[in-house]
Order: C-alpha cells, then sequence, then structure tokens
C-alpha cells in the first residue's frame, strides 16, 4: 500500500472479512482506497513490515502515470464534494420503495381478484429488487459515516425485507468487488470472483468450463447454457435465500471463504440477522397466504411469482453489469482500474426504453463501471461522475462499454454459446478423459 508492505496473515479480524485474502502479494493501494473510509488507514500501521523498493516492481512509466492519473481524479472527486451522501434522496427512496410493499399488501387484503393477487405478487417481487438497491447503498456505506448505521439500515432492507443475510452478501459482494471476473487461482482456492463460481450451471469462459471437469450433467449444461440462462435466473433468489438462512442460522456457508470467515469471526449481529430473517418470512406468509384466506396452492403460487420474478429483475440488472465481458486468470489480471472498467458493461436507454425507467430500474448499477471503481459514491452522484470516468478512459484509451438492456443481453447470450461452442470443440478434439 502506497510502496510500503504490511503482513496481515491470520487477521481474520478484518472487519471487512475474507476478501482481505484476495490481494495476497499484491499492490492494494487502490482497491483499499476505493472500499474503505479514510481513517481506515490507521488500523494497518501495526501490520508495518518494511518499504517496499519501487525499482523492483514490473511497472513501467507509463502505468505509474497511468496509477497517478486515477488517483488524481479521485483526488478531484473527493474536493468537489462528489462523495457526501445527500440524505434528502435516500429519505425519497426509502419511502418510495417501501410504498411498493404497501401497495402489494393493499391488493391482496381488498382485493378477491386473482389476477390483482398476482399483480401483487409481481409487484412484490419489484420491491425486493428495489430493496436490493437500497441495502446494496447502504452497505457499501454510501449513506452514513458511522458503518455500523449503514449496516442496521442493510439489516433492515437486506434481512428483514428480503429475507437475505446481511453477512452473506457482504463476504460474497466485497470479493465480487476486489477481483470482479477474476478466475480462482486454483479449484480450491477462493480468491476469485464468487459471482461467476457458477458451474457447473454456466461457464463464463473456457478455462471456468474446462475446469468443471466432464460429466455428462456438466457437459449438458454448458452446452445448452445460452438457452438456460434465463430460467436459471429465475430461480436465482431460491439460492440466495437457502444461502442466507444457512449462514443466519448457522447452518453452513456457500464457500469456503465464507465458512472461514465464519469460523473465525462469527455473525458480526447474531441477533439481528435470525430475528431480521425469521420476521420476513412471517409477513410473508401473512402476505402469500392473503391474511389467511388463500388456499395452498394459491399461497404457493404468489410465493413462486415474488420469488421467481425478483431473481430476474435483479439477475437481468447485475448480469448485463459484468456476464459476457473480460475475464481474467491470476496470471493475466491487470491493475486497479483496468479490470474493474474492461470485466464491466454499464446500461443505457435504448430500443423504446427511456432513460429515466433505466436509472430507476437499475438502482444505480447502470452506471456500473462508476461504481466499481468508486463502490462508496453515493447513488445520486454517479451520473456526474460517469462522464469524469468516460473521458479519461478515452484519453487513456481504456475499453469503456455501454449498451442497452437488449443489446446487452444480445452480448450475454453470445457470449455463454460461443464459450459452448469453444467447449465442445476442446472436448472433440482432446477426446473424452479416462
Amino acid at each position: 500500500y502506497k510502496n510500503k508492505v504490511y503482513n496481515v496473515s491470520n487477521w481474520h479480524e478484518h472487519p471487512g472479512g475474507a476478501v482481505i485474502y484476495t490481494h495476497a502479494g499484491d499492490d492494494m493501494t487502490d482497491i483499499f482506497a476505493a472500499m474503505h473510509a479514510a481513517g481506515s488507514y490507521n488500523m494497518l500501521r501495526k501490520f508495518l513490515i518494511g518499504d517496499l523498493i519501487p525499482e523492483t516492481t514490473p511497472k513501467d512509466l507509463h502505468q505509474i502515470n497511468f496509477e497517478k492519473g486515477y488517483r488524481d481524479l479521485r483526488a478531484k472527486m473527493v474536493e468537489i464534494g462528489l462523495f457526501k451522501s445527500r440524505p434528502s434522496f435516500y429519505v425519497y427512496k426509502c419511502i418510495s420503495t417501501q410504498c411498493l410493499w404497501v401497495t402489494a399488501f393493499a391488493m391482496v387484503y381488498f382485493s378477491e381478484s386473482t389476477v390483482v393477487h398476482l399483480s401483487a405478487a409481481l409487484l412484490m417481487g419489484l420491491f425486493f429488487q428495489q430493496c436490493g438497491w437500497l441495502a446494496h447503498d447502504f452497505l457499501h456505506h454510501q449513506v452514513f459515516r458511522k458503518r455500523k448505521y449503514g449496516d442496521y439500515a442493510g439489516i433492515y432492507w437486506g434481512n428483514l425485507m428480503q429475507g437475505y443475510s446481511m453477512q452473506w452478501w457482504k463476504n460474497k459482494h466485497n470479493g465480487h468487488h476486489a477481483v470482479p471476473n477474476l478466475h480462482n487461482s486454483s479449484a480450491n482456492a477462493q480468491d476469485g470472483d464468487p459471482d461467476i463460481d457458477t458451474m457447473p450451471l454456466l461457464a463464463w469462459s473456457l478455462f471456468q468450463a474446462k475446469q468443471g471437469g466432464d460429466s455428462k450433467v456438466t457437459k449438458f449444461f454448458i452446452k445448452h447454457q445460452a438457452y438456460l440462462y434465463f430460467p436459471i435466473l429465475l430461480l436465482a433468489r431460491i439460492s440466495w435465500l437457502n444461502e442466507s438462512f444457512k449462514v443466519s442460522y448457522g447452518l453452513g456457508a456457500a464457500s469456503e471463504n465464507a465458512a472461514l470467515e465464519l469460523k473465525m469471526k462469527g455473525l458480526q449481529y447474531p441477533i439481528l440477522e435470525k430475528v431480521g430473517v425469521a420476521l420476513h418470512y412471517l409477513w410473508m406468509l401473512v402476505f402469500v397466504s392473503g391474511f389467511g384466506r388463500f388456499s395452498f396452492f394459491h399461497s404457493f403460487t404468489l410465493f413462486m411469482v415474488a420469488t421467481c420474478s425478483c431473481g430476474w429483475f435483479l439477475a437481468i440488472v447485475f448480469g448485463l453489469g459484468h456476464n459476457g465481458m473480460a475475464t481474467y486468470n491470476a496470471a493475466t489480471r491487470p491493475d486497479f482500474w483496468k479490470l474493474q472498467v474492461t470485466t464491466t458493461r454499464n446500461i443505457t436507454g435504448g430500443h423504446g426504453i427511456p432513460q429515466a425507467f433505466i436509472d430507476w430500474f437499475c438502482g444505480g448499477l447502470q452506471y456500473q463501471v462508476e461504481h466499481h471503481l468508486f463502490p462508496m459514491l453515493p447513488r445520486h452522484s454517479l451520473k456526474e461522475t460517469h462522464k469524469l470516468v468516460e473521458s479519461f478512459c478515452k484519453e487513456w484509451k481504456v475499453q469503456y462499454h455501454e449498451a442497452d438492456i437488449v443489446v446487452g443481453t444480445r452480448e450475454v447470450l453470445q457470449h455463454l454459446d460461443q464459450v459452448a461452442a469453444e467447449f465442445v470443440a476442446d472436448f472433440l478434439l482432446d477426446g473424452p478423459t479416462m
């Protein structure tokens, strides 16, 4: 960090969790600045073991100037106040989002129409999605200076309103931000992006497909992954609910990284996590049962409509953010800026979909590039930052990609199809393993 060397081996008390090990042996200057408040540096001092000799690093003058350029850009953004949260914006977002929940409940309570009930379930799925963006903002500490207030808001909008464990999400999402679209360095390592650890269902590169083995199930899913992509998205929330429940109640973890974090640290807010998830299922039962009026089949249908629509509403946004973009392995990982930008796609209006709808529906992640470069930047500052980042990328000739929902989805499906074709061709060339 800034030409100083720190030994954080076995520092399991790291507030951000096991994500710290994704940059073991690397320059953490920029990812540290992106994910931490200014005062966090004080915690590092006790781990200092020496100074780095700059001449020993494999950076040429162009790379050194490039890194200085984007660090100066960040300093400029701080100076003009882009990192300052606007409370009125988040008050409005919280109230308007909660109104979706109230409306869905009212539709179920006052109506006997099945069509109205199904519409209410769809609205509840949309509510879950919008809760996701709010929890995301609070847990990235874009709103409050004191992190515990952001955590409390994250438990409200995450555990209570969505049924997701805050700590499960933070472990997974912090790892994603640190190394987006980076494959694990080995089959047993946990230093890659957990969001692309989707085997055996989906493979985002030939490298990943080949790592999945040659079982009949794996080959079937990879061969047909372009057609299975959307059905898988519909079921995504079920998986997230399952993993969240296990983490909240100490029943397991989705990855070795998360398991290690839970073993060494436990839950940061054990009571609030458990109570939040339990209350979520309680109010959800009231909703899908129509306050006790509906049959089991009717209630189950409403639950699945809300659950599957939410999975699709969420995944279509963050899927477009990274899926089908560049992937890297440990040996080819670029610097912080290039890693974040080349693995990320912004979403624009187009094909008859107005930009205003995209801005609301995507909850700030239409500016996914800018968010990944500056995760603690408040949502309302992303539009202005977008102009600065786009200009900087043009100046330094760094790939910067945007697409509307239709074109972006086509790019994702074409990429999945291409990986499948390469995998089948490679398998036929090498022959089955014995």
